[in-house]
């Protein structure tokens, strides 16, 4: 699955869009290696993102398509 989308999936972040543009700022990493819009990633991966000075860390714990707002969490574990 492509970070933006899953970004969007698990709602760490509301709108592809806005997942979009920050993969394109160069403020997500997975792996500790910053990865453009269409990067897929894998269960197990960790997830960095810097939102101003607070930074998020996460861990993938699954990957579906879609997910109902409640079990949106289930999708990954912060670090």
């Amino acid at each position: 699955m492509r970070i933006d989308k899953f970004l969007k999936v698990s709602r760490i972040i509301k709108r592809r869009t806005l997942a979009k543009e920050v993969c394109d700022a160069g403020k997500v990493q997975v792996n500790g290696k910053v990865v453009k819009p269409g990067h897929e990633i894998q269960v197990g991966d960790r997830i960095t993102i810097g939102f101003g000075t607070r930074i998020i860390s996460v861990e993938v714990e699954a990957l579906r398509e879609n997910v109902p707002a409640k079990d949106a969490a289930s999708l990954y574990r912060e670090v």
